[in-house]
């Protein structure tokens, strides 16, 4: 009865172990996502400002 018990808690551990890696993938996924989107975007804000801008500087003394 007692190597039943041993299997039992040892099964249960494994099964937890299991979900807590699944759930270190997912949001380790969501974060690849949203890092993959913030630079999506920083990309179509550089790509939209005025390559003119800044070339030339007027200094009075």
């Amino acid at each position: 009865m007692e190597m039943d018990m041993a299997i039992a808690a040892m099964s249960v551990d494994m099964s937890m172990a299991k979900a807590q890696q699944e759930l270190g993938v997912s949001v380790l996924k969501m974060a690849i996502s949203a890092d993959t989107s913030s630079v999506e975007e920083a990309l179509e804000v550089i790509e939209s400002l005025d390559p003119n801008v800044g070339n030339n500087l007027d200094v009075t003394a």
